[in-house]
C-alpha cells in the first residue's frame, strides 16, 4: 500500500493491489473517525477526471452520509474497509511522511 495524495485533515488517497482508496476524515458531534472505501469503476472515472477537486467532494460526501450511524441511508454504507487495511494505511502514511521529509 501506498500513499498517492492527501488533502490536510481531510483524506488520503492509497494506491493498493490494482486498486485506489480513499480514506476520509470523518466525524459525528464530538467524535473523529476515518472511513475508507475501495473507489468503484465510477468513482475512479471521476477521479480521473475530476483529479483532487473530486476526491475533496467524495470526502465531503462520505462525512455528510454519516455511514457509521445506525439509521444512516448512505450509499457509503457497508463499504468501510479501514479494518482490514488499517495497519497497511499507518504504515503508508509514515513511509510517506519521512520520505516527504526529506530534501
Amino acid at each position: 500500500m501506498k500513499v498517492i495524495d492527501s488533502e490536510n485533515w481531510a483524506w488520503f488517497l492509497f494506491e493498493h493491489e490494482g486498486g485506489l482508496y480513499l480514506d476520509a476524515n470523518c466525524n459525528m458531534s464530538a467524535f473523529g473517525y476515518t472511513y475508507m472505501i475501495r473507489l468503484n469503476e465510477k468513482e475512479q472515472a471521476q477521479y480521473t477526471d475530476g483529479g483532487r477537486e473530486y476526491l475533496n467532494k467524495l470526502a465531503h460526501d462520505i462525512h455528510y452520509s454519516v455511514p457509521i450511524a445506525k439509521d444512516t441511508s448512505s450509499i457509503y454504507k457497508g463499504r468501510d474497509v479501514s479494518n482490514e487495511l488499517t495497519e497497511l494505511a499507518t504504515e503508508a502514511v509514515k513511509l510517506w511522511r519521512e520520505g516527504s521529509n526529506e530534501s
